[in-house]
């Protein structure tokens, strides 16, 4: 099930909250990316510069690649609502067409390597006192400063140095990172939370500003509370495959026919799912009495459910826990995810109308606003899909546009 073509929604039609903010989008693969597609979600006209011939990186990053077209499900996942044109800043002109589109933006965002920018003039150094109201958010690796901003960054780079992996895994196996680019993401969503922030402060103030965003700082900052427990103990927390680290029981045990995730968030939770499973005599072992114990005898207390869960289908113990408000669920597999009544009741894929002439799907934006919705405007753009279109509307006319395109500018 998905929602009706976008284009024909109410909720497309609906004022956007960015409505009228112009976004310069330097960005390319999915960290920046990331932080662009919800500016256009919101409403924001972006601006995608791509490459003549090329375009982002990510366009090859296939297959697979969405049915009956040439786009990658890669760049197709990060990069509606959005204006493709092709330009080729390392040159002059490229450079000066730059400009003018800066002349009209409110926001620039891009994810070049540290200098990268500043070569072609484009730099925050070189932009800042001629454009003081832009707003101009940088994603690296490793952020502008440091002994590591010069690196490249990649996700799995940075799911290793900042910790995650090292927490992730069975405790005697391989680190392992997470199953998607979370790095990425993360950088990306904090990117569009500081332009957010900065957008409020340039409306009150006028004055525009630079937002310094580095994956391995955001990295870092989601470790959230593994990263407390190492600093409340200054030891490394171990690897506990699906274990919580903090909550017992909080993991996956077998079932008759497969497997769950039970989620005992607290003491009286813990007591109802005794009184469920007739396991009362636990409460009477302290051991087993709170939660600080049952984290102490945490190999005790996995022995001693497992069987317990193990009576049954997964399918009846959802059923059973969910009724006595006992936090629980299936592992689902995606083909489950997409399928699931819920998931399909809060339309969280939309259709879309593409250049080629096909529909796409992509997974809607999870940000639900009364009054300014997310809107689905316009499909993933091919390569150079608008490019006539931005340019015309700067005053560049179809004989220096084809010129442009003749030297391999645009």
């Amino acid at each position: 099930m998905t929602a009706p073509t976008a284009g024909l929604t109410p909720a497309s039609l609906a004022p956007g909250a960015l409505n009228g903010v112009k976004v310069l989008d330097l960005t390319r693969v999915l960290a920046g990316p990331t932080c662009t597609q919800m500016l256009g979600d919101l409403g924001a006209e972006v601006i995608k510069i791509e490459r003549p011939g090329a375009g982002d990186d990510t366009r090859g990053f296939a297959p697979p690649y969405v049915p009956n077209t040439k786009e990658s499900a890669y760049f197709v996942g990060v990069n509606r609502n959005k204006k493709s044109v092709t330009l080729d800043i390392a040159r002059p002109e490229g450079q000066a067409i730059i400009h003018r589109l800066l002349e009209q933006a409110d926001i620039l965002v891009e994810n070049f390597k540290v200098g990268a920018l500043a070569k072609y003039g484009l730099g925050w150094e070189e932009v800042r006192d001629r454009y003081p109201r832009l707003i101009y958010c940088s994603i690296t690796g490793f952020g502008q400063t440091g002994p590591y901003a010069p690196r490249p960054g990649y996700d799995g780079l940075v799911q290793a140095m900042g910790g995650v992996m090292s927490l992730t895994g069975e405790p005697d196996g391989l680190p392992m990172k997470v199953g998607i680019p979370v790095a990425d993401l993360f950088a990306g969503l904090y990117g569009c939370i500081g332009v957010l922030a900065a957008l409020n402060h340039r409306n009150a103030t006028g004055q525009g500003q630079r937002i310094d965003i580095g994956m391995l700082d955001t990295h870092v900052a989601w470790l959230a509370n593994q990263g407390m427990n190492y600093l409340a103990t200054g030891q490394d927390p171990a690897r506990l495959g699906n274990d919580h680290p903090n909550i017992v029981p909080y993991q996956v045990f077998p079932t008759a026919d497969g497997h769950i995730v039970l989620s005992i968030g607290n003491d009286p939770t813990f007591q109802r799912f005794c009184k469920l499973t007739g396991q009362e005599a636990l409460l009477a072992d302290e051991r087993f009495a709170t939660n600080a114990a049952r984290v102490s005898h945490r190999q005790l207390v996995t022995d001693t459910l497992t069987p317990v869960l193990q009576s049954r289908t997964t399918a009846d113990w959802v059923a059973a826990l969910e009724a006595a408000k006992i936090g629980c669920g299936p592992i689902n597999k995606l083909s489950q995810v997409f399928a699931d009544p819920h998931v399909q009741a809060r339309k969280v894929v939309v259709e879309m109308d593409h250049a080629s002439g096909e529909t796409v799907k992509v997974i809607a934006n999870p940000v639900r606003l009364s009054a300014t919705p997310p809107s689905y405007r316009s499909a993933p753009p091919v390569l150079g899909q608008h490019t006539e279109e931005v340019l015309g509307g700067l005053g560049v006319g179809a004989e220096e546009i084809a010129k442009l395109r003749a030297d391999g500018i645009a």
